[in-house]
């Protein structure tokens, strides 16, 4: 079908009577409402009667839409040559175990040395093109440039859709390994609270007494450090906003260690570690925060796969010296 994707939705009496538009966002999660708004002004929703133009017409149970997603490519996106750590690939998807220190995709006044070019210079243009003409493409999920390990990035846009769907419906597992100084209380339980745009500062997210999104981060300590200065902490998460996390437990009173927007070395614990690993701290300028495992369903082969990334030697060393 030429350069174009097409989607085929059929209306199901669970969204009976909503607006096409709002139809068709939660059936193609990772594409935005204005995303939707714009294709069906551009007269690329279509139905047995011809084009959709109203964004606000109703659907009618057993209508089924036809979406077509024009090939949208970031020809001004250079590949770079850097090195990856390639835990699987295949034809729909690459599993990467990302370093600290490499940005996910390109943004406002930065279009390379990113993942994403790295990619291109692996892949050349196999990268799904959903989220393309954000400076995305292949990436379904995404992880802060100081955070490291495991991401899935989509060759196709039929495995960007599916795994996207997945994280959605909460059927792909991502856990993450935390040191954070003090030790949380309970040592296991779930972290509820809405993350939106910080009033203070733009640039940070904050929990949000009123809006946001919601957030949910389930966490277990897995071992006490420095006689309860600190705690290597696994989370889960069943949603993925923006720094959710490092944003949760610093809001908690856990911030995690070396986090230079949301609680870093400057910590008020800091003095009460031993000279050493004060001395450590002062050169350990990421979050100390890595995503270890990842599980889902494989687009096409509908297997069940999982990847875990060991723990970089920056966090195996800190570790190291708090058990000293």
């Amino acid at each position: 079908m030429d350069d174009r994707m097409k989607y085929t939705l059929r209306v199901d009496h669970l969204h009976a009577n909503k607006r096409v538009d709002k139809f068709i966002a939660e059936s193609l999660p990772d594409f935005s409402r204005s995303k939707i708004q714009n294709l069906i002004m551009g007269g690329s929703v279509t139905t047995k009667n011809g084009q959709v133009h109203d964004c606000a017409q109703k659907v009618k149970e057993d209508d089924v839409y036809d979406i077509i997603i024009p090939e949208v490519t970031p020809s001004h996106l250079l590949p770079n040559d850097i090195p990856l750590d390639i835990l699987y690939e295949d034809d729909d998807l690459i599993v990467i175990n990302k370093q600290a220190g490499l940005v996910t995709h390109p943004g406002a006044g930065n279009n390379s040395n990113t993942l994403v070019n790295a990619l291109l210079a692996h892949c050349g243009k196999s990268l799904s093109t959903i989220g393309a003409e954000h400076l995305r493409p292949g990436i379904v999920h995404r992880l802060d440039k100081n955070t490291s390990g495991v991401i899935i990035v989509a060759k196709n846009d039929i495995a960007h859709a599916s795994l996207a769907l997945q994280i959605q419906n909460r059927e792909l597992c991502r856990q993450y390994t935390a040191i954070t100084f003090g030790v949380p209380k309970p040592l296991s339980g779930t972290i509820k609270y809405n993350i939106g745009r910080s009033d203070k500062d733009r640039t940070k997210m904050a929990v949000i007494a009123v809006g946001g999104k919601s957030a949910v981060t389930h966490y277990e300590v897995l071992e006490i450090l420095a006689k309860g200065l600190a705690a290597i902490v696994k989370c889960n998460l069943d949603t993925g906003r923006t720094h959710q996390i490092r944003v949760h437990f610093s809001h908690s009173g856990y911030p995690i260690i070396g986090d230079q927007e949301y609680g870093n070395v400057r910590h008020k614990k800091t003095k009460a570690f031993s000279q050493e690993v004060q001395d450590y701290l002062q050169s350990f300028k990421r979050q100390a925060l890595h995503s270890t495992f990842i599980k889902f369903t494989h687009p096409v082969t509908k297997k069940s796969l999982e990847f875990t990334a060991p723990l970089p030697d920056d966090m195996v060393q800190l570790i190291k010296l708090m058990k000293q």
